[in-house]
């Protein structure tokens, strides 16, 4: 037959538990002095074990902790750098606003000033293979209204002519191209004119030459010139300059001088144009406008 085996229920191991304790306990009042040199002899073999555990679980726990902190910095790190990133483009972007909004002031200004002439802005798309902005296009043309001979302005005066239309864009020759020849005055007589030649070799030392100035006209060192009354084809009273270095020519017929530009013709970005193109008639062969 075989045999069956009892089963032991859960009552019979909480039993056999408190037995246990209870001889343990018994050992350890009523036998605890003869047990001290089994405890110190214990403890005399598993203390150096226990130091050494101690200490690899201390230097296992520093390291791991110590590579848990390098990671967090390294993480914090790169999402501070990134952040510093994003601050820095915003930045840049904020300074190019800026200055595209300093701009576009300027050309209100500048059209305030000028404000008996109609005028359409557009923005400098290409230019010649000079440092200088001798010639340029222009985003604006034969559409927007743009037509040849009207005149062009930046910054505080003259920048040139529209000499070649499309119907989307415009060429314009500015008065510091060896070509150009504008007809000006000086702005306090309104009567002393003068011829205002375009140069590149001049402009590189920033001035341009002024010729065919009366030699009794009242004129000094910082008087402005403007475009006169009887250019062919510039409007009056336009901004080109300021004069110094005036002196008697060769000839003891007229005078000379230098004008500096108003305009700067090496950063050229945005300009206006002057719709309204001047009708008259140029008397002087000689001169080219």
């Amino acid at each position: 037959m075989k045999l069956q085996r009892k089963k032991i229920n859960s009552n019979h191991y909480l039993a056999i538990f408190i037995v246990i304790c209870a001889i343990l306990i018994g050992v350890s009042v009523f036998a605890g002095s003869v047990l001290t040199p089994v405890k110190s002899a214990f403890t005399f073999v598993l203390s150096p074990m226990q130091k050494g555990i101690n200490t690899v679980g201390n230097a296992a726990f520093s390291w791991n902790e110590e590579t848990k902190t390098k990671k967090e910095l390294r993480a914090e790190n790169k999402l501070l750098n990134e952040k510093l990133n994003a601050m820095r483009m915003q930045n840049r972007l904020l300074k190019q606003d800026q200055v595209e909004l300093d701009r576009l002031q300027g050309l209100l200004k500048l059209k305030k000033k000028y404000e008996k002439y109609h005028t359409v802005g557009a923005r400098v798309i290409s230019k010649g293979s000079s440092n200088w902005f001798e010639i340029f296009s222009i985003d604006k043309g034969s559409k927007d209204g743009i037509k040849k001979d009207m005149n062009v302005i930046a910054d505080d005066g003259l920048v040139g002519i529209v000499y070649d239309v499309t119907a989307n864009s415009a060429k314009v020759r500015t008065i510091i191209n060896d070509t150009s020849m504008v007809s000006a005055m000086f702005l306090k007589t309104s009567d002393s004119y003068c011829i205002v030649k375009g140069s590149l070799d001049t402009i590189e030392d920033g001035y341009l030459d002024v010729v065919y100035i009366d030699k009794d006209a009242k004129v000094k060192n910082g008087d402005e010139i403007v475009t006169s009354n009887v250019s062919s084809k510039f409007n009056e009273g336009i901004t080109i300059g300021k004069v110094s270095n005036i002196k008697m020519d060769s000839t003891k017929l007229t005078k000379t001088a230098r004008v500096t530009p108003v305009v700067d013709f090496k950063h050229l970005k945005e300009v206006l144009v002057i719709t309204d193109i001047k009708k008259t008639e140029n008397l002087d062969t000689n001169t080219k406008e």
